[in-house]
């Protein structure tokens, strides 16, 4: 793509609210937009190198037999409170839902994975089993201030 034509231009100034040094590179560079603390708009360019990596790790993955899949963003209050995380869990992006249900963005899939597994895992012939997704993950992280890395 001709550069005259690239959405965003890089930006000739660090921006005010970067502090670490990847963060100042990432969004003057184009890859980027901070909207607030944390929480960020992959641009073009941004959103290709996701692709890249994506790929490069479903390549692998497939190569070892792994088979992808897509688990849910929102979870079931229930699961967190069965393991004992939903009051632990630190950084927990909680709400309500429909019914005045708990309801968590996942910050990680232990708590729905396992019971899936236990589910469908019917015999030590059903292993190896190589499962992986490629998703967005939630904290509600007090100070968000390194950029894309926690």
């Amino acid at each position: 793509m001709l550069y005259s034509k690239l959405f965003p231009k890089t930006l000739k100034q660090v921006p005010s609210g970067a502090q670490s040094l990847n963060h100042q590179l990432l969004v003057r560079a184009g890859f980027i937009h901070q909207e607030i603390a944390g929480v960020y708009t992959y641009l073009p360019l941004g959103w290709q190198v996701i692709e890249k990596i994506s790929n490069i790790v479903r390549v692998e993955m497939n190569k070892i037999g792994g088979q992808e899949m897509l688990m849910p963003v929102l979870h079931p209050g229930e699961n967190w409170k069965k393991t004992g995380r939903f009051k632990s869990f630190d950084t927990l992006f909680k709400l309500k839902g429909a019914g005045n249900k708990d309801l968590v963005l996942g910050p990680t899939h232990e708590e729905i994975i396992y019971p899936l597994l236990a589910e469908h895992i019917k015999s030590y012939k059903d292993l190896p089993l190589y499962l992986y997704q490629i998703q967005t993950k939630f904290r509600d992280e007090p100070r968000a201030k390194a950029g894309l890395l926690r």
